[in-house]
């Protein structure tokens, strides 16, 4: 028998693979993944029987696997999601982190939250209603948010008689949709995450698809986290003085390597001063370490006493940001309340946060055709649109194509914190339309 902390080497020697899902109401995203913990048998029994329960004061006859991820109150009243539901699971080739996203127009937002950490998004459609504006909503997050793989859950394949052309045609609307923002690897699955259809076991009911199950395709997916392959990026969170009689002239800087590797002995700028020195030493769990590399927690010590401070960058001087006031990007609203032109905002950029002003709003995305509306003034929620933004000091950006944690960025409103924009440096898709709708005096389409 195979003892516990072999289990534990086991499970820790698998891979990880981050993954969000997304689709409009009613969908079944809440089932399908219900239907993937249940099969791949990674629910306790005490969460089985309290589903029952549920389902039977319901009436229903056979547990509603939807309930395992509609944690809140109000989700399983209402039968649909609100909230983002984080959970975790394992096999024996893979561990998983999920994060089950609503799927109403005005949680969208939420889908931000839950993909941007993602290697890989679950995209469901009802194969009854085919691709509809949600479904290219959520394509155009998991594209902007950089995921580097899409599977597109054709489900309720069994209200459509497990029609193969009614696939195809759902697949290839997505999949010429997707390509176009750039997206680089879609795989579409034929599922009834309700009768289990491809979901875990392969389906009796669809002999003419010969790919993976989304479980199995969920396993294999290459997936890589190597963030040493990046230039160093070293945001610093804190500032250490003891000034003790046992390290009276210790000054290190605390915080987690966003990328990169660092090594004692080596060149490097702080920015956005722009000063340089070399690191002396680098601190990790209480031992001096000759080299640390992300995403390790770690303090650096350097040479020369300089004036660094929480939200400072230091980077190696051969390869270290430019920094700019003039933030290029493009954002998801998130907030109930507009964006406007003129609007005075916070950014915060990984440890820094500093005061800015929305110079301007060049475009907000059109779904329907991947074009461009010119200049329409303000950003609603749900929109997602190019923005420029003035900042009143210095930023060290990275293209958010380069890196997905240096270039990320969030919009605050100064007054009540409230996070009003998740924004994305540089070039907004891999590869975009270059279609720009005119408008004419009172903003309208044509």
């Amino acid at each position: 028998m195979t003892s516990t902390t072999e289990q534990f080497a086991d499970l820790s020697a698998t891979t990880l693979l981050r993954f969000a899902t997304a689709g409009s109401v009613d969908d079944g995203k809440s089932t399908l993944v219900g239907r993937l913990l249940h099969d791949s048998k990674s629910v306790l029994t005490d969460q089985m029987e309290a589903v029952e329960a549920v389902s039977a004061q319901r009436g229903q006859d056979a547990p509603d696997l939807a309930l395992l991820t509609d944690g809140l109150r109000a989700e399983r009243e209402q039968g649909i999601t609100i909230d983002v539901a984080y959970r975790y699971f394992a096999t024996a080739r893979r561990r998983f982190i999920l994060a089950d996203t609503p799927g109403h127009v005005q949680y969208t937002r939420n889908m931000v939250t839950g993909a941007s950490t993602a290697d890989l998004a679950v995209v469901l459609v009802d194969a009854r209603n085919g691709v509809i504006e949600q479904t290219r909503r959520h394509a155009a997050v998991a594209a902007l948010l950089r995921v580097p793989h899409v599977v597109l859950a054709v489900n309720k394949m069994d209200l459509v008689g497990y029609q193969e052309s009614v696939f195809a045609a759902i697949a290839e609307e997505f999949t010429a949709y997707a390509s176009d923002l750039g997206v680089p690897e879609i795989t579409a699955i034929p599922i009834s995450a309700l009768a289990g259809d491809n979901v875990v076991e392969p389906s009796a009911n669809m002999d003419w698809y010969g790919g993976p199950t989304v479980l199995e395709h969920l396993e294999t997916v290459p997936v890589s986290h190597d963030l040493t392959a990046c230039p160093a990026r070293f945001p610093v969170q804190y500032v250490i003085r003891p000034q003790t009689a046992e390290h009276p002239d210790y000054r290190g800087y605390a915080g987690q390597i966003a990328s990169g590797v660092l090594r004692v002995g080596e060149a490097v700028t702080v920015l956005p001063s722009g000063r340089t020195s070399v690191i002396e030493g680098i601190d990790s769990l209480g031992k001096s370490v000759d080299i640390a590399w992300a995403p390790q927690s770690v303090t650096v010590r350097l040479k020369d006493e300089i004036d660094i401070s929480r939200g400072d960058l230091i980077a190696p001087s051969a390869s270290a940001p430019a920094t700019t006031q003039d933030v290029e990007a493009t954002v998801c609203h998130v907030a109930d309340q507009p964006l406007a032109v003129g609007a005075r905002v916070l950014i915060k950029h990984t440890t820094r946060t500093v005061k800015a002003i929305v110079k301007e709003i060049p475009s907000r995305l059109t779904l329907d055709d991947l074009s461009q509306h010119p200049n329409p003034g303000q950003l609603v929620a749900n929109d997602i649109g190019r923005v420029v933004v003035r900042t009143a000091e210095p930023l060290a950006l990275d293209a958010y194509a380069d890196s997905r944690r240096t270039g990320s960025f969030l919009l605050i409103d100064p007054a009540d914190g409230t996070t009003l924009a998740a924004g994305m440096a540089g070039e907004s898709f891999a590869s975009q339309a270059e279609t720009t709708v005119q408008a004419d005096e009172e903003g309208w389409d044509f």
